[in-house]
């Protein structure tokens, strides 16, 4: 199986501004962990790395239905005050997806990332960032986030440009 060249990790532990790094294909955005730092969802464990896990469990949660339909989600990875970073998965055929870098409207501070599935479904003013729409095989995708969920939950910062290993 071959991993998509996509993930989400935290680069610098000794602050939650401009920490996390989301790389897809060869597009970098940073972006500030503060916001999932300070969730108060009752499903979020304390700290930066229990938030950012928990953020990619619910990742995998949108993802997963892809698989029996086709249709679209919306993945958040950047929380701000007036605005917040997304990805935009779109299966055609529960088979293959492209993946697209974008941005809302929407506060990051609106919503809980633990519980963004609501917010997700009402997104409506998504601008994507030229240049990043990669396609790949959903299952791929989906593998690739899984182990990127268990990496951050373990604790193990893949080094930069490190695919994950093949399964």
């Amino acid at each position: 199986m071959t991993s998509v060249p996509l993930s989400l990790q935290r680069e610098n532990e000794a602050t939650t501004q401009d920490d996390l790094s989301l790389r897809l294909g060869n597009h970098v955005t940073r972006c500030d962990s503060s916001l999932l730092a300070t969730s108060d969802s009752p499903h979020t464990a304390r700290g930066v790395r229990e938030g950012l896990a928990d953020l990619l469990g619910q990742w995998l949660a949108q993802l997963e239905p892809l698989r029996a339909r086709s249709g679209t989600v919306f993945l958040p990875f950047a929380l701000y005050d007036q605005c917040s970073g997304w990805l935009r998965v779109t299966s055609f055929d529960s088979r293959t997806a492209v993946v697209e870098v974008g941005w809302s409207g929407i506060e990051g501070w609106s919503f809980q990332p633990s519980d963004f599935a609501s917010t997700a479904r009402a997104m409506t003013d998504f601008e994507p960032s030229l240049g990043t729409a990669l396609r790949c095989g959903l299952g791929e995708l989906i593998a690739t986030v899984r182990q990127n969920h268990e990496d951050v939950r373990l604790g193990f910062r893949r080094p930069r440009g490190d695919p994950a290993p093949e399964r």
